[in-house]
């Protein structure tokens, strides 16, 4: 069925009023920020990648109605505070303290690319924290040259970044439709993030090498891998399904690097696979 006008709008208003619902609390001396909508226990802590904030779960969400969904923005992107750090486990120590600080009962947490890496330290370092894990489009060890086109895209940013880049039409590529009113938001919240940040986290994401951390993860573990995904293919997924012991590995195949922007219903219902009923 294709979008209708009031569609669009209805579209429009759920971007617009998203940082308007984000709920801010100290952790380790920094706020952070994050989206809550109640539902259902166990919770699920959802992570998002590089550069994009709680808002690359807005579609996702509708899916998995009924659900306790915690979606916060990782240090230094959306409205959370940067702090000292890029690493992935500095990012990683981040979540922890909000599992903590909102007494979550062992979440289940969803991380996508770079929050997926960022979720997998989570789960090897404490694992007391977390009832399972979710993958998606992410990988153990990032292989990006020095001409690749994510690692020269990032270099060429200069302050202020604007929304209309043309960089953000590759780094936010995904199928027709996807909202286009969902995709000018991840622009705007990307475009906030200073230039110097980018290239920093970046960098930290280069030098990682989580192979071990992985074979360390002791909870139920289910990857999500897109089909076409231009990062991470299928060999970082296999290498991700050798890592995790026990995890279970299911392709959207005709998805790209976003599968829960792209076909957030089939994802959800994988997720929703790994819970127990609510």
């Amino acid at each position: 069925m294709r979008p209708t006008p009031s569609d669009f709008r209805a579209q429009e208003v759920e971007q617009t009023a998203w940082a308007g619902r984000k709920r801010i609390v100290d952790v380790d001396g920094l706020d952070l920020a994050y989206v809550e909508i109640p539902g259902s226990e166990p919770p699920l802590v959802l992570v998002h990648g590089f550069t994009d904030t709680s808002r690359s779960f807005s579609l996702l969400a509708p899916h998995l109605s009924g659900r306790r969904l915690i979606m916060p923005d990782l240090r230094g992107h959306g409205a959370s505070q940067a702090g000292e750090g890029y690493g992935v486990a500095d990012f990683a120590g981040g979540i922890a303290g909000l599992i903590r600080r909102l007494r979550l009962d062992r979440p289940v947490v969803v991380g996508h690319s770079l929050g997926g890496m960022v979720s997998i330290v989570l789960a090897a370092r404490h694992p007391e924290l977390i009832g399972g894990l979710v993958i998606v489009a992410s990988a153990l060890k990032p292989d990006f040259a020095r001409d690749h086109q994510l690692t020269d895209g990032v270099a060429a940013l200069r302050d202020p970044i604007s929304p209309g880049d043309p960089f953000f039409e590759w780094w936010h590529a995904c199928q027709p439709g996807v909202p286009r009113a969902f995709l000018a938001g991840l622009a705007k919240d990307a475009s906030a993030i200073p230039a110097a940040r980018w290239r920093a986290i970046l960098e930290e994401v280069g030098r990682t090498d989580l192979t071990a951390a992985a074979r360390a993860v002791q909870v139920p573990a289910l990857i999500i891998a897109g089909g076409r995904d231009p990062l991470f293919g299928a060999a970082h997924q296999q290498a991700l399904a050798q890592a995790l012991a026990g995890s279970r590995l299911v392709w959207a195949q005709d998805c790209g690097h976003n599968p829960h922007w792209e076909d957030p219903a089939s994802v959800a219902e994988a997720i929703a696979g790994m819970l127990p009923a609510g």
